[in-house]
């Protein structure tokens, strides 16, 4: 008789299942999905990068156990026994490739994946949610708490009480990019997502990297800049990312384009995101500089 499947296994069955189901949808009349397969990663609650991110991010960031304990207040429950459950979404080749040929607003397939797409994100945090409570194990998904919120930051402009991107970069799914953007083994085109659940029964990943620019061609050998090149409006330099320029664009320029060309009131860009060496996997040296196929 073969042994029952773990928790491990079943979580991943369950994800998996939700990516091929038609909840994964851009919402358009072909039906396409928005993200392809998915990766999962898994980090404890009481990994000392938690309690870093108090000074890279700010004071005002979540550790997995205090986020818990926004969700949970009367559990009592130790960092230990906690674990955060961080997934990358791939965008589809198709809408890779429909962004990379733009110059200035996002494709409808692009703009459709980050509007609608975020809601199937959402709908994946539920259920991710929801598979742990059906295994008895008390869960969340921070960023769906009502006291989930944006903050003012002197350092990054704006910065949130929990970032899943660095949640993704604790559990060994990849580092950061010039852009701000994560680098992942399937690229920088991608949503991130991640759940909190009171459990150790789940292997931690591992963290194969001590740098948090390691995957990034401009930090590590200097080479590169695609990302400067590609972006319409001049928001990222050889000093990082201009938040203020990057939202403005986003919600106001493209907004207006998509609700105009597509017809919903989405908005978007990515194309710092595409037609670049790390729009679909970790780069390397030699990529530098080349062109991207179309």
């Amino acid at each position: 008789m073969k042994p029952a499947p773990s928790l491990h296994d079943r979580l991943l069955a369950e994800i998996s299942a939700f990516i091929r189901s038609t909840d994964n949808s851009l919402a358009n009349d072909a039906g396409d999905p928005a993200f392809a397969e998915p990766l999962v990663g898994f980090a404890r609650g009481d990994d000392p990068i938690f309690a870093r991110y108090k000074d890279v991010v700010g004071p005002f960031h979540w550790t997995p156990l205090e986020a818990f304990r926004e969700a949970f207040p009367d559990r009592t429950i130790e960092a230990d026994e906690i674990t955060v459950i961080s997934w990358i979404l791939p965008h589809t080749e198709r809408t890779k490739h429909d962004n990379r040929r733009e110059t200035l607003y996002p494709s409808e397939s692009w703009a459709r994946a980050r509007f609608f797409g975020e809601t199937v994100n959402d709908a994946l945090r539920r259920r991710v949610v929801d598979f742990f409570l059906g295994e008895t194990i008390a869960a969340l998904a921070p960023v769906l708490l009502p006291t989930w919120s944006r903050k003012d930051s002197d350092r990054f402009v704006w910065a949130s009480t929990w970032s899943e991107r660095h949640q993704a970069y604790a559990a060994g799914l990849g580092t950061f990019g010039l852009c701000d953007g994560l680098i992942t083994p399937k690229g920088k085109a991608m949503r991130v997502g991640a759940v909190v659940a009171a459990t150790a029964d789940l292997p931690v990943s591992p963290r194969p990297y001590d740098d948090h620019h390691a995957y990034c061609l401009f930090y590590s050998t200097g080479t590169c800049r695609a990302c400067i090149e590609r972006c319409p409006v001049g928001a990222i330099s050889e000093q990082g990312h201009d938040k203020r320029l990057c939202r403005d664009h986003v919600h106001r320029t493209a907004n207006a384009h998509v609700k105009e060309q597509y017809g919903f009131d989405g908005y978007g860009c990515g194309l710092c995101q595409t037609g670049v060496p790390c729009e679909s996997g970790i780069p390397v040296a030699k990529q530098a500089g080349a062109k991207h196929p179309s």
